[in-house]
């Protein structure tokens, strides 16, 4: 009797390991080094919001990752102080941004096990986008590398997309299922593509990656964290 799945994709960051919070911690450092070069009545929150544009604008010109969010922090720097910042508060921008390319990889609970797990009956690919070495470099770190049948780090996440990733590396769409924390993402055009989307929460998800589930989907899922991946997929059959 032929399995209704044969593929499986994982999302990499913030589903197998932490990304998000590195992120939070860098726009935490980029709000205190123009604390005393922006006006008055940019609260922490505003200029927030002008990182957050920023970065919606450029995502075509630099894609995903460390080194267009360090870009955008330069940008908004220069924006919101008039073109007075300081070179000195530039220098430690890219430093900032230049640390985040080496924080060392932790992965998330039941990652490994989730993994291994559903590698021992199906293929398992990583369909992950962002900065390409960067990704490259955290899955070296992550020690997953070898489970996975394989790689594909995309510059956007599109129907078109995983249609060519599933057929590459599968049996298509709709014998796969991609499983991540970004609902936009990993869920909505996996199931526009005709395949299984399923949800696994992160307390951190970026505002571009945010959606609204699909609730009523035939093909969507929600599992509270990886530790029940291999029991749904085993229920699908």
């Amino acid at each position: 009797m032929a399995r209704t799945l044969t593929t499986i994709g994982f999302d990499a960051d913030d589903t197998l390991w932490h990304n998000e919070r590195f992120f939070r911690i860098t726009q935490q450092r980029f709000a205190e080094l123009l604390e005393d070069h922006t006006p008055l009545d940019m609260d922490p929150e505003l200029l927030s919001e002008r990182l957050l544009a920023a970065e919606k604008r450029n995502l075509g010109r630099y894609g995903y990752g460390v080194k267009g969010f360090t870009l955008s922090m330069i940008e908004t720097a220069i924006e919101v102080t008039d073109a007075r910042v300081p070179a000195s508060v530039i220098h430690e921008l890219i430093e900032a941004g230049q640390m985040m390319l080496s924080f060392p990889i932790e992965l998330l609970p039941h990652a490994r096990d989730a993994v291994t797990a559903v590698a021992s009956s199906h293929r398992v690919i990583l369909v992950t986008k962002g900065d390409l070495l960067d990704q490259e470099r955290k899955l070296a770190q992550s020690g997953l590398g070898d489970l996975f049948s394989a790689v594909e780090i995309v510059s956007e996440k599109t129907p078109e997309a995983y249609n060519e990733i599933f057929q590459r590396h599968g049996d298509g769409a709709s014998r796969a299922m991609m499983v991540g924390n970004s609902m936009r993402s990993d869920v909505m055009p996996v199931l526009a593509a005709g395949g299984w989307g399923t949800y696994v929460p992160h307390g951190l998800t970026w505002e571009i990656e945010q959606a609204s589930a699909p609730e009523g989907d035939p093909r969507y899922r929600e599992i509270v964290d990886l530790s029940e991946l291999a029991n749904l997929v085993d229920q699908i059959g």
